[in-house]
């Protein structure tokens, strides 16, 4: 196998996890835009989702739980020429990580984030995660959730995103298209991919999604902002999937003094002086 090559690795999932699904179809996209392995580094924090970046043949880092977006944030702004992906799940993205997901939408980093949401936290034995359904009986809410269920997509627009969209497993020809667009996207990029947890999960299963997923239709304007808001909404007997919203908006790196000439940091030349004097500051 080349090193200008994706190949993927054994993987330790439950057979019929939906990230069997995910995995080939990032490889996919990946290689349809004519990336390679050492331009492109894999993102994640703690559970199933999270170890994605282990069995796909690119740069990897795998952090703390909940803490994907500070590191993925961190290598974007320190080598801009990076394609940066995050691949985790909803308890990871949306519980532990929620804070740093609300705030990442506001900075705008060039980064896409693939959330693997199979509305339980499947990693640690099946709890309710903010995805989950209220009333939804787990071997840890015996009598049902009682929390409200997040909308991850609905919250992403309405703190600002440029890019929404919704895929699912089931359909890869639409989930590779989605990521590539995703990974095009100059700035944050969510993907909320809905997949069943045959271990954990047994409501929102594959036969669930199958019976309620509807692709989004071509006379959606995925610049109307009201219109994708109208969509995230709807999540029930009916699931829209595909882009709810797209629309260009300045980048961290637009924004930022340091940043605007798009030369990345890691090419830049440290004043060594300078530091040492910055250094002798904290002393």
């Amino acid at each position: 196998m080349s090193i200008n090559e994706f190949y993927t690795r054994e993987t330790a999932w439950c057979p019929g996890c939906g990230n069997f699904s995910i995995l080939p179809s990032l490889k996919k996209a990946l290689e349809k835009l004519g990336l390679q392995p050492h331009q492109v580094l894999l993102v994640a924090g703690i559970g199933q989702a999270a170890k994605t970046p282990q069995y796909l043949s690119a740069n990897a880092f795998c952090g703390l739980h909940g803490r994907s977006l500070p590191p993925a944030i961190a290598a974007k702004i320190a080598n801009e020429d990076l394609t940066i992906i995050i691949n985790t799940g909803d308890g990871d993205s949306y519980g532990e990580g929620g804070n740093h997901f609300i705030h990442n939408i506001r900075r705008n980093v060039d980064i896409s984030h693939f959330v693997h949401d199979n509305q339980i936290y499947g990693l640690t034995k099946g709890q309710a995660s903010p995805t989950t359904a209220i009333g939804q009986i787990t071997g840890v809410q015996v009598d049902g959730n009682i929390n409200m269920p997040l909308n991850p997509v609905l919250l992403a627009l309405a703190a600002g995103a440029g890019f929404v969209a919704r895929g699912f497993t089931g359909d890869s020809e639409q989930l590779i298209d989605l990521m590539e667009k995703a990974i095009k996207y100059k700035g944050y990029a969510l993907i909320d991919i809905l997949q069943p947890c045959v271990s954990f999960n047994k409501i929102n299963t594959y036969a669930w999604y199958k019976q309620r997923v509807r692709p989004i239709g071509d006379d959606h304007d995925p610049t109307d902002l009201n219109a994708a808001l109208k969509l995230a909404k709807i999540f029930g007997d009916e699931i829209p999937t595909g882009v709810l919203y797209h629309v260009e908006r300045p980048t961290y790196h637009d924004s930022h003094p340091v940043l605007q000439d798009h030369n990345p940091l890691v090419n830049k030349k440290m004043d060594q002086d300078k530091l040492k004097d910055l250094i002798k500051s904290f002393i």
